[in-house]
């Protein structure tokens, strides 16, 4: 990638971040997309822990990778419902709100959890 694509990335990652904390009672649920797979993660940043943590491989071949997005959204909200977390903070980092991080977003939504 160019440098000034990789600045922008930085630049809105850092943007994004700034807006927002997660906590125990709402964690800040961050997403991380590579070429194959999609990872999140429910993050309390008050104690610096991962809660909850799920990769598209967990859900297996569940059609394309927008399919298993969503499908990870939704698990990761089924282990956070059984450990009582009803609210989270979404952040999409450097990604935009589109495609597979949108999936994702609107599979947690579907699964139970509440931004």
């Amino acid at each position: 990638m160019s440098k000034s694509i990789l600045l922008k990335r930085k630049l809105r990652k850092a943007r994004v971040r700034a807006k927002m904390s997660g906590t125990q009672e709402q964690p800040r649920l961050a997403v991380f997309r590579s070429n194959r797979s999609i990872g999140l993660q429910l993050i309390n940043d008050v104690e610096g822990k991962t809660l909850v943590s799920v990769s598209a491989k967990e859900v297996g071949k569940a059609g394309n990778k927008t399919g298993q997005a969503e499908k990870a959204g939704r698990l990761l909200a089924e282990k956070a419902l059984k450990l009582g977390i009803q609210r989270a903070v979404f952040d999409r980092g450097p990604y935009k709100y589109h495609g597979r991080i949108k999936a994702a977003a609107e599979g947690a939504r579907a699964g139970g959890l509440k931004f």
